[in-house]
């Protein structure tokens, strides 16, 4: 099964009003295990990059001005994407903005049918605590140490680690070579039973012999707990 993990760098928070996409970075992964390949452009967003966005990730004015426009890089990218599941980290904002820049240039936008949210997948895993990318990295023992500014590749490559985390561990991509079965899914074929032999009930019931065992050593006993309510 083929996944796209990928983020997003803006100028801002809300594409209605004007802020814009500048930088994607996506992972490939098949069966949960990273091939390997992976896509990141930056894009110039024909705009001033306001000083509480540059805080975040440190994209200036000055280098994305030689940067391609979102129009020209577009195709690259939706061959990238193909038809796989998109997941992302509060994934409606980046979905948001990538449809937002797909809109501006006439092109389909891409169906929120393929969105998975890792924000999701957390608040029902861990109810109550913290689900920022940072937060969970940490549940989890991810290395982020490196990570100084936000960055649209570097973060996709840590949501990668996280997603395979929240869904079973690494050892969901530990499968072995198909024998003419085809791909199926990792998920699915890590949960694969291992069949046991049936074996007939064993007997439970007390023999004679220990009842009257059992009678005799009651009899043995000075006035006990349990039948004190019924002389009363």
């Amino acid at each position: 099964m083929r996944e796209i993990i990928f983020d997003t760098e803006t100028t801002g928070f809300d594409p209605a009003s004007g802020d814009r996409l500048v930088e994607i970075g996506c992972i490939e992964l098949v069966n949960r295990v990273p091939t390997g390949e992976t896509f990141h452009a930056y894009f110039n967003p024909q705009r001033s990059m306001p000083a509480s966005a540059e805080a975040i990730h440190g994209l200036s004015d000055t280098f994305l001005s030689d940067k391609p426009l979102f129009l020209h890089g577009a195709g690259a990218l939706l061959e990238f994407l193909g038809d796989s599941p998109l997941v992302a980290h509060n994934a409606r904002f980046d979905f948001g903005f990538l449809n937002h820049e797909l809109k501006l240039i006439a092109r389909d936008p891409i169906s929120l049918d393929r969105m998975v949210d890792t924000v999701a997948m957390a608040r029902m895993l861990h109810p109550g605590a913290k689900h920022s990318l940072d937060a969970l990295c940490t549940r989890y023992g991810i290395d982020r140490s490196h990570r100084v500014k936000h960055g649209a590749l570097l973060d996709a490559e840590l949501l990668a680690q996280l997603y395979i985390e929240l869904t079973g561990g690494r050892q969901i991509g530990l499968i072995l070579a198909d024998e003419g079965t085809g791909q199926a899914d990792a998920m699915e074929r890590s949960l694969v039973s291992t069949v046991r032999p049936v074996r007939p009930a064993r007997p439970h019931c007390a023999s004679a012999e220990e009842l009257e065992r059992h009678a005799a050593f009651i009899a043995t006993l000075d006035k006990p707990l349990w039948l004190s309510g019924a002389a009363a």
